[in-house]
């Protein structure tokens, strides 16, 4: 590293994760204090309506193996997430090894706990990587939203699996038939729009504007240059269905540290729902709103509200936990400058 010894540590020298994180913290606390008050009023009417010692006692006498394996499901399943990454870089001519890009995964979990949902996670890996490859920001970052936006595709086509499995067999699946007409509409309206070449013509003939407006139309073309690429989106489809499938036993092996023997088709009815709730950016990495939907999801099928508060909080830690391998990266890559610039005896 060039430079005197005891420089100081500028923002120039620290992780751009780190950076992103201390510049929202600046830049909006307005945002963030209402979510951060949001989260807080969801928790504390949720332990209003639950019996806090008999949650506590259920969080606590949990079988660690269930938990155990849960997390050992997150884990192995995040080199399948970043997997997914690479094939739609791999479609653009950006080939990037497997391991940095699962590390990057890891870092963004590290950032979706302080930052808003799994939304801040992406924009740090867009980040990050966009310091590797400044010559290709627009088709990184347009691989990183088309990744999730196959995902949460891939996340319609499993709720539909489930609620097709459920007909006949649970009761109170209309609204959740509903929401899933909606969320596929919506979908599909979403896909016509970004694949749409008389859109994205008119879009790229817009000249000027300011550097944000510039921005935008280069990330627009890259996601729609994606039309070309049906082979890629159609594996990271088929790739997304199956990692769901075992993430959503993850959830069940949650249920079942508490206790809860329920069938495993309930939670791959909730599960996908779970995923897509915990998208939207109301509050700091879904804190309260997961909750509330474990509560609201298992009531449905005869589970308690401790024991569903229970279930998702032990949720919550296994999402926690996979989250400190990006911990510790971030934390070695603030430490190691200092430590390099340490003078030697």
């Amino acid at each position: 590293m060039s430079g005197s010894p005891d420089a100081p540590h500028t923002a120039a020298t620290r992780p751009a994760a780190l950076r992103l994180a201390a510049d929202l913290g600046r830049r909006r606390p307005l945002r963030l204090g209402v979510q951060l008050a949001v989260s807080a009023g969801i928790i504390a009417f949720l332990l209003w309506q639950i019996d806090v010692v008999k949650t506590f006692h259920l969080i606590r006498s949990s079988n660690g193996l269930d938990l155990l394996l849960a997390y050992a499901i997150f884990i192995v399943t995040t080199w399948g997430m970043a997997w997914r990454w690479q094939v739609l870089l791999a479609a653009k001519a950006i080939h990037e090894p497997l391991g940095w890009l699962t590390k990057l995964y890891f870092i963004g979990y590290a950032a979706g706990q302080v930052l808003p949902t799994s939304v801040g996670g992406d924009a740090v890996r867009i980040l990050e990587h966009a310091r590797r490859r400044p010559d290709a920001k627009g088709d990184a970052a347009g691989a990183v939203l088309m990744e999730r936006v196959v995902g949460s595709a891939g996340t319609l086509v499993m709720v539909g699996i489930g609620l097709v499995a459920a007909i006949g067999r649970y009761d109170g699946i209309r609204l959740l038939i509903w929401l899933e007409i909606a969320f596929v509409l919506g979908m599909a309206a979403f896909a016509c729009l970004i694949f749409s070449r008389r859109t994205n013509e008119w879009l790229q003939s817009q000249s000027g504007g300011r550097r944000l407006a510039s921005a935008f139309r280069s990330l627009w073309g890259a996601m729609h240059d994606y039309r070309n690429h049906p082979g890629a989106l159609v594996l990271v489809l088929v790739a997304t269905v199956g990692l769901q499938t075992a993430r959503i036993f993850s959830i069940w092996l949650c249920g079942e540290a508490v206790g809860l023997h329920l069938s495993p088709l309930v939670y791959v009815v909730m599960g996908p729902l779970l995923f897509l709730v915990m998208m939207v950016p109301f509050t700091i990495n879904g804190l309260g709103v997961r909750e509330a939907f474990f509560i609201a999801f298992l009531g449905r099928f005869g589970v308690g509200a401790d024991a569903a508060f229970a279930t998702g909080f032990l949720f919550y830690a296994v999402t926690i936990a996979t989250s400190l391998p990006g911990g510790a990266i971030l934390l070695w890559r603030s430490v190691r400058p200092m430590l390099v610039r340490a003078p030697q005896p």
